[in-house]
């Protein structure tokens, strides 16, 4: 038996040295560094010279540039990334900081030449380019503007997007439309980064997604009235629906790039760029600054809620008293947090009050189900006076349960397979909120370990029926929102057992048979981002801190005894807890395959602390 004592209270007392005043931990959501290339884009173009933040970013872009010339979005990108090495040429440039002739940049463009070009890049970028006067719009709309104005009942409306989709898409579709570009006297010439081929070419790659697009052209006739005044009112409420969910820090819906999308299309609707509207947008995603390393870094958003809600749970099932200063601070941080208002989630989910919460710090309108069970886990403990907070938690968790019987993130009934048909590259991704196996399993858990919900509810009967039908052949789950089939994995085990499914049960013994097969020579458990594009595990070739956590995690949950493979990789966390590595750097979250990882560096210390304070509950006398 392995004693895991001084690995826990190492954990404890780093996670306590970390906490912010206010009772929340602000560790860096870490994305990649395309935000950073797209704020010395965007000062530049609105000629605001914040000097020092523009030269900290570029020296963040240099430092993570690779031998070849390009940038990467994980350490096993084969080569590089065509994508992020054109938005960091093009930052680099803009910042008026590097010529087209330093080595670094023609290391760069011989490696964005070899990959076909600037016209390869993703969709998202396309528009960024286009918008600052480096590509051609197209000549029609990938979505007409109109599509706003299109009742809940035709099979494509505004509504049927994910609500990541509608905050993209809205500033998109006006940008588009108005077919808007802004130019200053500095603005680079990114010619010579085309491979030949004609721009317009690159936005749409199938004849038959045209045919789709007649179908949504023939919904806009149907609508009533005259053509030019529909699109004058489908301009007007696209511009309502960005004012009216813009949060107290300025940021639309508290994302980086649907706020930099949302300040081009104001200006885009005439908006002058001293519009206090757009002052507060740009403070508020200036405000997302953290500092990794020495050097700046943008947050797509802020992840304080998140990180707060799985450390104040973890912290409690390794020991820590409710009573802890340091938890008791979390917890009423997390109630602070609670939603009071509707969000866009009540347009598919009509009888249920608010009571969520949401990712990050600023988040008042767009809660989602993995923040609230992870929050409703820390608040657990507290005493009764908090029950109307509970309450209302649990009963909008019920609430959100698809026709399907899974979880999604978001939203409710958001998974039209028809999106995959629309000329939006990553639709899927951009435009759906499916159910998952993560986020079901781990809804499925807090209910089973937390609430006396019978097993026999219908919700619990159906969730577990969601996870038993959508499982791999090899005995995995494939994980959304992280790397990926050990994190799928370890959230359906997890909650299958917690609502009683025994550990003999043949979907369960896949699963532990899958996870014992994967294990590494070294003891631990690693996995690369490829799985997701891929759509299998791909080994990473190295053990991650957080794979082998949440891989122990599952053994642990179906074992009353510990096995070889569970000793073994304790072992190995607790030899690896303080190690500074690619491997702790390594992305363990996604928010889109191929093009969106995140790196938590709150991960590293949470989730061993979970496996570890199960270990000890369950094992050690």
């Amino acid at each position: 038996m392995i004693n895991t004592s001084k690995g826990i209270d190492w954990l404890i007392e780093t996670i306590r040295r970390d906490q912010s005043p206010d009772g929340s931990w602000n560790y860096p959501f870490e994305t990649g560094l395309s935000t950073d290339a797209y704020m010395i884009i965007l000062l530049r173009t609105l000629e605001i010279n914040d000097e020092d933040l523009i030269k900290g970013l570029s020296k963040r872009i240099l430092s993570r540039q690779e031998k070849n010339g390009a940038w990467k979005l994980f350490y096993d990108e084969r080569n590089g990334n065509l994508t992020a090495t054109v938005e960091c040429y093009y930052a680099l440039l803009y910042s008026g900081y590097y010529e087209k002739q330093d080595k670094r940049l023609l290391a760069a463009k011989k490696f964005i030449l070899s990959k076909g070009g600037i016209e390869e890049v993703s969709m998202f970028t396309k528009v960024m380019l286009a918008l600052t006067g480096q590509m051609q719009w197209p000549s029609f709309s990938p979505l007409p503007i109109e599509i706003i104005l299109l009742p809940l009942y035709f099979p494509i409306n505004f509504y049927s997007f994910s609500v990541y989709g509608r905050a993209n898409l809205t500033p998109m579709m006006i940008l588009s439309d108005k077919k808007f570009t802004l130019k200053t006297k500095k603005s680079p010439d990114l010619s010579e980064l085309r491979a030949g081929r004609d721009f317009h070419d690159s936005w749409v790659r199938s004849n038959e997604l045209r045919s789709l697009f007649s179908v949504i052209e023939d919904g806009v006739k149907d609508l009533i009235g005259l053509p030019n005044m529909l699109h004058k009112l489908a301009i007007e409420r696209a511009e309502k629906y960005m004012l009216g969910h813009i949060e107290e820090d300025g940021t639309l819906y508290s994302y980086y790039s649907s706020t930099f999308l949302m300040i081009f299309a104001l200006l885009a609707l005439d908006y002058k760029k001293s519009d206090p509207v757009i002052t507060s947008a740009i403070a508020g995603i200036k405000s997302m600054r953290s500092t990794i390393t020495g050097l700046p870094h943008m947050q797509y958003t802020t992840a304080n809620v998140w990180n707060t809600s799985l450390i104040g749970y973890a912290l409690q099932e390794a020991g820590t008293s409710r009573e802890d200063p340091m938890v008791e601070k979390a917890n009423q941080y997390l109630l602070t947090k609670q939603h009071n208002k509707f969000g866009d989630w009540v347009i598919h989910n009509p009888n249920s009050l608010p009571g969520g919460w949401g990712f990050s710090d600023v988040n008042t309108i767009n809660p989602d189900v993995d923040d609230t069970t992870a929050s409703l886990r820390s608040i657990s403990r507290m005493d009764s006076a908090h029950r109307d907070a509970w309450s209302r938690g649990i009963n909008w968790l019920l609430s959100m349960q698809n026709d399907d019987g899974g979880w999604a993130a978001f939203e409710k009934n958001t998974d039209s397979k028809i999106f995959e048909f629309l000329p939006i590259e990553k639709s899927e991704y951009i435009l759906s909120d499916p159910s998952c196996a993560d986020i079901t399993g781990r809804t499925l858990e807090f209910f089973g370990n937390y609430t006396n919900l019978s097993r026999e509810h219908q919700s619990i009967k159906k969730g577990v029926k969601w996870l038993i039908d959508h499982q791999e052949y090899d005995g995995s789950w494939y994980g959304r929102w992280g790397i990926c089939y050990i994190y799928g994995t370890w959230g359906a085990v997890t909650g299958l057992r917690a609502v009683g499914v025994p550990a003999s049960d043949s979907s369960i013994q896949k699963a532990i048979h899958w996870l014992e097969g994967i294990q590494n020579a070294d003891s631990g458990w690693g996995e690369s981002c490829y799985s997701d594009s891929l759509q299998k595990y791909t080994h990473l070739g190295a053990s991650t801190l957080t794979h082998t956590a949440w891989a122990l995690d599952s053994l642990i949950s179906v074992s009353d005894k510990p096995t070889a493979q569970i000793e073994k990789g304790i072992s190995y966390l607790l030899r690896n807890l303080q190690k500074e590595d690619w491997t702790t750097a390594y992305p363990k979250g996604q928010g889109m395959a191929g093009a969106f990882y995140i790196h938590y560096h709150s991960y590293r210390y949470i989730f061993p602390l979970i496996a570890l304070a199960h270990y000890r509950k369950k094992f050690e006398k």
